[in-house]
């Protein structure tokens, strides 16, 4: 497994739109790609689960990928999260 831990730097968090987002990339993967805080893990392309995490501002989380053959999905979502969803 290979993790990038990260922290939430957009105003709102995750919410709907940012989690909408990150869900559209992981299902990319070919394996699975998780998202970890204060021990909970979810799975990355379920929009739902990713909102259970209840993730501020200043949430530290970690993306976990199954096979390093996703490593660019990693990639991907750290500079979304980079980036601020966009917002």
């Amino acid at each position: 497994m290979i993790s990038q831990d990260i922290v939430i730097d957009n105003k709102f968090g995750i919410h709907a739109r940012p989690a909408g987002k990150i869900a559209n990339l992981a299902v990319r993967a070919k394996s699975n790609i998780w998202i970890i805080n204060n021990g909970k893990r979810v799975d990355a392309s379920d929009i739902f689960e990713i909102l259970t995490l209840a993730c501020e501002a200043g949430t530290k989380i970690t993306f976990e990928i199954d096979e390093p053959c996703d490593k660019s999905v990693l990639e991907q979502l750290v500079q979304l999260v980079k980036n601020r969803f966009g917002e």
